[in-house]
């Protein structure tokens, strides 16, 4: 595959540019927490894909939360705000391919089910804001992913043909959204989710460990 037969690459965030995953994990042990709960096994496949409003919701109706889901929203973000800035690394080679596309003249976004601020955020704070020519969330198209609109859209904000634009997605349901919208769509290695690794590079065009190994 080479980089340069596309004109735009666009990337998921949580567990796909950033190793997020598992600070998410931690936030929702502790939040859970407060209400004495535990967090099920099965969360994460069930709050696949969801927009972050969608997974308060969830929250509020299946742990019978008495908050508001815009208070379930907010604590998290003041939950993750912290370490979004200062402790969460990016993938291996991430920020290399970065530089890379970007010197090559690629378009960039990310499409996220994030929340725009927490990811304006860390964007700013590392220092690469400039870097994204568009940022859109599942929230901005109301739909989440596996459901494409997320990316057909991203797509449509930096006027690129989505045959034209290379994703990056770390779980199944991003995976499905990516190939829907027609796009080429490249897994990412995760351990969070490590038990779906046949999956996904049985549903991806590719799968990588490191960023790098595209590279020249």
């Amino acid at each position: 595959m080479n980089i340069l037969d596309f004109e735009a690459v666009i990337f998921d965030m949580d567990g796909t540019l950033i190793d997020s995953m598992g600070m998410w994990h931690d936030i929702d042990i502790e939040y859970l927490g407060r209400f004495g709960l535990d967090v099920p096994e099965d969360l994460q496949k069930c709050l696949e894909g969801l927009r972050y409003e969608e997974v308060a919701s969830y929250f509020k109706e299946r742990f019978g939360i008495r908050d508001s889901i815009e208070k379930i929203g907010q604590d998290w973000l003041d939950m993750a705000e912290h370490k979004y800035k200062h402790e969460v690394a990016f993938k291996p080679g991430a920020l290399d391919f970065l530089r890379y596309i970007r010197r090559a003249g690629l378009r960039t976004a990310i499409a996220s089910s994030n929340h725009m601020d927490l990811i304006e955020k860390i964007l700013t704070a590392r220092g690469l804001r400039e870097d994204f020519d568009s940022l859109i969330t599942c929230d901005d198209v109301k739909a989440g992913k596996p459901d494409p609109a997320v990316y057909l859209t991203a797509a449509s904000s930096l006027g690129v043909a989505p045959e034209k634009c290379l994703v990056f997605e770390d779980i199944p349901a991003g995976i499905l959204a990516g190939k829907r919208a027609g796009m080429t769509t490249i897994a990412v290695q995760d351990s969070y989710s490590a038990g779906m690794e046949a999956e996904k590079r049985a549903m991806a065009d590719g799968f990588i460990s490191d960023y790098r190994e595209l590279m020249d």
